[in-house]
Formats: structure tokens, C-alpha cells, sequence
């Protein structure tokens, strides 16, 4: 990376990492902890008694979250751009493209832990057990390389990983899609296995 911010400056390192943070945090955490609220209140048997199947129930709990993440998600490009003068070097549009399929694992992770989680607590805290290691293991603070070969193996299972070499990739290094499609590819994975899981576990929970 050091190629392509000669100066060291801190913030073209870690803008284009928060975008990944902070979908992360916000789809997980409001779509576990919404959908186990309406389990509380009751308010979701209203819904199973309607007409709705169950991956039009989800496509609807999910499209407010996607708004949102998407409206952080150029939020945060703006505030990068105007306060802290970071380039974005590569396709805006590759950019937002995946990060909606990084959005696509992150919303399946919520609605996993909304199926396993009986309260609103143990939905926050599930959350986090999920973030933190994220955190950590993904290159957010600490450059891949640099971890113990263990933890490098540990964190080719966190999707964040993935992301964040594909946001530093596009905004630093004005890379396309020819330069990502590994990190593409297992996103894509990891997006089709979790969302699938999330999707039939949320069936057997309306059952």
C-alpha cells in the first residue's frame, strides 16, 4: 500500500476500511435485533398468518437495511473525499456493486442470529461475538502479513477480509475487477451460503 499512499497518510488507509465497518455493524445489528423485537411484540405471527412466503417476508425486513447501508456507504465516501481528501482512484460504480454483495453476507448473518437469538440482548451480544473478531482478523488494524500463519488461515472465514481488500483496492489503487475477482468470487460465496442458511432458517422459525 505504501506505493500508492507515498505520504503515509492514515485516513486513505482507513476511510475505504470503514465503509466495511460500519455496513458490517449497522445491517448485522439491525436486522438481528429488529426481527427478534417483532418476535417479542408478536408483531411477526401477524405477518405469517398473510399471504407473503417466507423469502418475500425477508426481501421486505431486508430493503430498508440495504437503503441505509447504501446512504452510510456514500456518506462515508463524501466525508472522505471533502474532509480528508482521500482519491477514489477506481470505479465508484465497481465499488458500490460489491458492496452489495458484501451487503448480501452481512444481512444473512444478521437474520441468522435473528433466528437463534430469544431477545433483543442476546441479539446485540451475538452480534458483537461476530464483529469483533471481524475486527481483528479482516487487516482493519493490522496488515494481513503481519499476523501469525494461524490467523491467516483463521481469517480467509471473515468476509470482511474480502471487502476490505476490494475497498483499499478500487480507492487506493484504481484497480477493476480483473485485479479483484478472487476476493469477488469468495464474497459471492460466502454471500450465497449464509444468505441460503439465513433463508431456511428463518422458514423452520416461522414454522
Amino acid at each position: 500500500m505504501v506505493w500508492f499512499n507515498p505520504g503515509l497518510i492514515n485516513a486513505y488507509y482507513m476511510v475505504p476500511a470503514m465503509i466495511g465497518i460500519i455496513l458490517q455493524y449497522l445491517t448485522t445489528m439491525l436486522t438481528a435485533t429488529s426481527i427478534v423485537r417483532e418476535r417479542e411484540r408478536g408483531t411477526i405471527e401477524q405477518l405469517i398468518v398473510t399471504p407473503l412466503r417466507a423469502w418475500e417476508l425477508v426481501v421486505g425486513k431486508l430493503t430498508p437495511y440495504v437503503l441505509i447501508a447504501f446512504l452510510n456507504t456514500i456518506e462515508v465516501l463524501t466525508i472522505g473525499v471533502i474532509v480528508f481528501n482521500v482519491p477514489i482512484n477506481g470505479s465508484l460504480a465497481l465499488l458500490l456493486a460489491l458492496t452489495a454483495l458484501f451487503l448480501v453476507t452481512t444481512l444473512g448473518i444478521g437474520l441468522l442470529i435473528s433466528t437463534v437469538a430469544n431477545t433483543q440482548q442476546e441479539a446485540m451480544l451475538t452480534t458483537m461475538f461476530t464483529i469483533l473478531p471481524s475486527i481483528f482478523l479482516s487487516g482493519f488494524f493490522f496488515p494481513l502479513a503481519a499476523m501469525p500463519v494461524w490467523l491467516q488461515i483463521i481469517s480467509y472465514a471473515i468476509p470482511l477480509r474480502y471487502f476490505l481488500i476490494i475497498a483499499r483496492g478500487i480507492v487506493l489503487k484504481g484497480v477493476g475487477l480483473s485485479a479483484l475477482w478472487p476476493e469477488t468470487l469468495a464474497l459471492a460465496i460466502f454471500a450465497l451460503v449464509v444468505m441460503s442458511a439465513a433463508v431456511m432458517r428463518f422458514r423452520k422459525s416461522l414454522d
